[in-house]
């Protein structure tokens, strides 16, 4: 599996805006968590920390597609270098706020803004990687790395944040999520030469989401992420019933390990079928690997079945951003691929809402239901509306 991958790396500049584009993204996975413990320890109100952290979240799902509309048009440097410094104020402004016992609205107010000002920098790289490599096989497969690479981001970004906020103090995992992304997100704006050309006269009026194709694909991946939502909370809940809470972090490490191996495995594969096909067996696999979660009832047995829910993940995503790749005209790439993940994250923010609704009310391992009818949901979705992919795509 490791031979097409290799084979990336060899285009000049690719190493530095990959590297780069890592660390930038690195806090993506840890501002949720690390707002609520920040808050939740000074303000003794899970409560309120939840909803900060759920502001910032439904803040950067409703800004995504502007800014990325921005890039499209300013490029990306242009656009990078003042949304991060206002991201790195917003979020300390945050830290101040909480740290002075200021008054709650505070705390939305400088949470809506570290969230609209917060960059969509995983749909920045993969416009690089459309914009170097001409061979869609090959785009298929940094594609499938920057999948990886992401899950790598879920499994360890948490963690680590948990870590800092308990081990070091309240302020630690947020400060070095804000150095993390200053940094990384400044390193790759200053990497000019594979950033894509700015198209200030776009050619094509609207946006991306008013193509039947990409609105097709956002409302599959809007339940997509409601269950990416409402797994996570679901998972603690069911490891807390049986009494080993500390063992949340291997349960959620296992969905993200079997996403992680099978979108390598599937990376590193030359597929005959068309991008459609895998997409719709994609989501079927992701509904059906999920039916062994409703039926488990050990921790063990859990971590087991969420690895083998967690295999369809990846293969999924791939296809939806290079199906996104295929259906948006160059000068609209990063918008369109923001769209997506607009969508992910206010799936993100229902689930987590709902299944933690749904834990309180009937428990952990009932609750599971909430993300398999999520993810039959997107079953449907995307096997009714197909043919507007494939008329869009025009390759079946």
């Amino acid at each position: 599996m490791v031979g097409p991958y290799r084979g990336l790396f060899g285009t000049p500049g690719v190493r530095g805006f990959v590297i780069a584009g890592f660390v930038g993204r690195m806090p993506m996975s840890m501002l949720g968590i690390g707002i609520t413990l920040l808050v939740s320890a000074l303000t003794r109100s899970y409560a309120t920390a939840g909803a900060v952290s759920a502001t910032v979240s439904v803040a950067f799902a409703v800004a995504a597609p502007m800014s990325g509309r921005l890039t499209d048009r300013f490029g990306q440097s242009r656009v990078l270098v003042p949304l991060v410094f206002l991201h790195g104020a917003s979020l300390t402004g945050l830290m101040l706020c909480a740290h002075a016992h200021a008054p709650v609205w505070t705390l939305y107010a400088t949470g809506v803004a570290a969230g609209a000002t917060a960059v969509s920098l995983g749909s920045m790289v993969r416009a690089r990687w459309s914009h170097v490599l001409q061979d869609p096989s090959r785009v298929h497969t940094a594609f499938a790395f920057e999948s990886v690479a992401d899950e790598v981001v879920f499994v360890t970004g948490p963690a680590f944040v948990t870590l800092l906020a308990t081990g070091v103090n309240d302020y630690a995992g947020l400060v070095v999520a804000v150095v993390l992304t200053v940094s990384g997100t400044l390193a790759f704006a200053a990497l000019r030469s594979t950033e894509p050309p700015a198209v200030r006269e776009r050619g094509e009026n609207g946006t991306p989401i008013a193509i039947p194709g990409v609105a097709l694909l956002s409302a599959v991946f809007l339940a997509l992420g409601a269950v990416f939502g409402s797994i996570d909370i679901i998972t603690v809940a069911f490891a807390d019933e049986h009494g080993s809470k500390a063992a949340a972090g291997l349960l959620l490490a296992s969905i993200s390990s079997g996403s992680m191996v099978s979108g390598l495995w599937y990376g590193s594969r030359h597929w005959r079928i068309t991008l459609r096909s895998r997409f719709v067996r994609g989501l079927a696999l992701f509904a059906a690997g999920f039916t062994p979660v409703l039926l488990m009832n050990g921790i063990g047995a859990m971590a087991l079945a969420l690895f083998v829910a967690g295999l369809a993940i990846s293969p999924t995503l791939i296809t939806g951003f290079s199906l996104v790749e295929r259906l948006v005209p160059a000068a609209q790439l990063t918008e369109g691929m923001s769209w997506i993940s607009t969508s992910i994250g206010l799936g993100v923010a229902i689930g987590a809402w709902a299944g933690g609704r749904l834990t309180d009310l009937y428990g952990a391992s009932n609750a599971y239901a909430l993300p398999f009818v999520c993810a039959l949901l997107a079953v449907v979705v995307g096997l009714a509306g197909s043919p507007l992919v494939r008329a869009e795509h025009g390759a079946g």
